[in-house]
């Protein structure tokens, strides 16, 4: 847990307290409460009373007329900080984040760059646009090798069709290898992008969705951006030793 979801729980307990009788420091809300708003990536995560509220007496008064028990307080106030700590709970870098950001740096393209920042930024607040996003890098990946290789590909293809242009390209097909082992994690690769670009299509935000759309949780953000820095990464090493072989 990093500071931030440590912050947003102690502010979630200490508003159940105040919500179930006990007695609680009006400074003690004010800093808790100014930490948790000052963090603007998870703006539209924040509980509405929290923004509100601007102090105990306010909230008393808020939760009371909304709750008439204990038990329907500690549920509404937990439900609705959620959403919210379990963004942050993410929030926290992981070690592959590193890895990605230096491999993607050594494409020297300012795009893709930007593009992994977006989807490291959004995983946690955006889930949607991190899904998003986390295709887009592999089609930003994916041209950038073939440009830099002299491999012609159309502007708009299909993401499938322009990763198996990559692979073949950097000998990643598994129809160029014969021990089955290779065929099988190549093979799974593949079957990586190909889910990107359904969940990217089913979940992602690059499309309108209806009344009853399906809207994806920061664990589905996660998994998709961690697939997508670790195929992009893969991509590029190989990419960089076929270059190096070739000098």
């Amino acid at each position: 847990m990093n500071v931030y979801s440590e912050q947003v729980e102690a502010l979630q307990n200490l508003l159940v307290a105040k919500a179930t009788g006990s007695m609680e420091e009006e400074a003690n809300y004010t800093r808790l409460r100014q930490s948790v708003l000052s963090e603007k990536k998870f703006d539209a995560l924040i509980p509405s009373f929290v923004r509100t509220c601007r102090s105990l007496t306010q909230f008393w008064q808020l939760i009371k007329g909304k709750c008439a028990t204990y038990a329907e307080r500690r549920e509404f106030i937990w439900s609705e900080f959620r959403p919210l700590l379990e963004a942050s709970e993410f929030e926290a870098e992981s070690p592959s984040d590193a890895l990605v950001t230096g491999a993607v740096k050594k494409l020297d393209c300012t795009y893709a760059q930007a593009i992994w920042s977006k989807a490291l930024d959004r995983r946690a607040s955006d889930p949607e646009g991190a899904i998003t996003v986390a295709r887009t890098l592999m089609e930003s990946v994916c041209k950038q090798i073939l440009d830099e290789r002299g491999v012609p590909h159309n502007d708009n293809p299909d993401m499938n069709k322009l990763y198996r242009l990559t692979a073949e390209e950097l000998r990643l097909a598994p129809s160029q290898h014969t021990e089955q082992v290779f065929k099988q994690i190549l093979g799974g690769c593949s079957a990586i992008v190909e889910g990107l670009a359904a969940l990217r299509n089913r979940l992602g935000d690059a499309h309108g969705k209806g009344k009853a759309g399906t809207r994806p949780a920061a664990r589905h953000a996660e998994l998709a951006v961690n697939l997508s820095g670790a195929l992009a990464v893969y991509l590029l090493s190989t990419h960089e030793a076929r270059r190096e072989l070739s000098t």
